[in-house]
């Protein structure tokens, strides 16, 4: 899959963009936080697909896209829906909104997911140009992007490959032609304990690497989505917070060799830098790496 670039520095010219997660590589989706003055902006067709979440505030939108007029009178929890390929031919944001989170998945991000696990032929999928006054579901997968945008985790990365696929299921079933067509998905069953050997071997065999859902599922021999329920039904967690748990345990047991630089540590973990580590280190264990290597420290002496 190749990169996600966005569009929306072509697009919300009145805006100021406050936080981007360009940095953090995540590979399935792009996430922008931005305040956007009043203003009408110019006609545009984005090769990704957007999802926009009013986060604060209120607004006052009117746009034009795929035939369909729209004005929505934003309040947090609104989502503005702009599906790949559909030329926006007239956006006006008539009022500020001080806060929004802009999603951003590939123009088509649902094919592995229809194919393997929901048995639909991408090419009968059209998602629709709309505005919604609430999604629960997008809701949450927002709350759970801020979160992890506000302070990275281990596996930060993992957890946002499983949302991107969760949110692209979603848009599937709910905001597309076939969606009500879709067959009753099979009832899900834990792991073996065969496939769960292997992967949890992966797992610890790869720990220091860049690991996604889709190389353990590989490795289970199932598609994405089935793995990551089924792996929770079996351990109890979900891949990205297993993994999570191995990196911290890990990074302890580097913690207490004085020669492993912090720093080293952070970036083994997963992390960006090594103020996130510490932040995040901090939040698990209740003090921060150096502490934490000073307190093994003065216990062996």
């Amino acid at each position: 899959m190749g990169q996600l670039l966005g569009h929306s520095a072509d697009k919300y010219v009145t805006g100021r963009m406050r936080q981007s997660s360009r940095e953090r590589g995540w590979s399935n989706l792009l996430v922008e936080r931005w305040s956007h003055a009043a203003g009408v902006l110019p006609p545009l067709t984005p090769r990704d697909t957007e999802i926009a979440v009013l986060l604060r505030g209120r607004g006052l939108v009117g746009r034009v896209g795929s035939g369909l007029r729209q004005v929505t009178r934003g309040q947090p929890g609104t989502v503005w829906l702009c599906p790949s390929g559909i030329t926006e031919e007239y956006i006006d944001i008539a009022e500020p909104m001080e806060d929004v989170l802009h999603i951003f998945l590939p123009g088509r991000p649902f094919e592995d997911t229809m194919l393997r696990d929901l048995d639909i032929d991408p090419r009968r999928v059209e998602l629709r140009y709309e505005a919604v006054a609430q999604d629960a579901l997008i809701d949450q997968i927002a709350s759970q992007i801020l979160q992890e945008l506000n302070c990275e985790s281990a596996s930060g990365r993992l957890l946002m490959e499983a949302l991107g696929h969760a949110l692209s299921a979603h848009l599937v079933h709910k905001y597309s032609a076939v969606g009500a067509l879709s067959p009753a998905r099979p009832i899900d069953k834990p792991l073996d304990s065969r496939r769960l050997a292997r992967v949890v071997a992966f797992i610890r065999d790869n720990v220091d690497t860049e690991l996604t859902v889709s190389q353990m599922a590989a490795v289970a021999c199932m598609s994405p989505a089935h793995f990551a329920r089924s792996f929770r039904l079996a351990t109890g967690s979900p891949p990205h917070k297993f993994v999570s748990d191995e990196r911290l345990a890990v990074a302890k047991m580097r913690l207490l060799d004085d020669d492993c630089q912090i720093g080293e540590i952070a970036l083994s973990a997963g992390f960006s830098s090594q103020a996130n580590f510490t932040k995040a280190f901090r939040k698990a264990v209740g003090v921060t790496p150096a502490q934490f290597r000073a307190q093994k420290s003065r216990a062996l002496s």
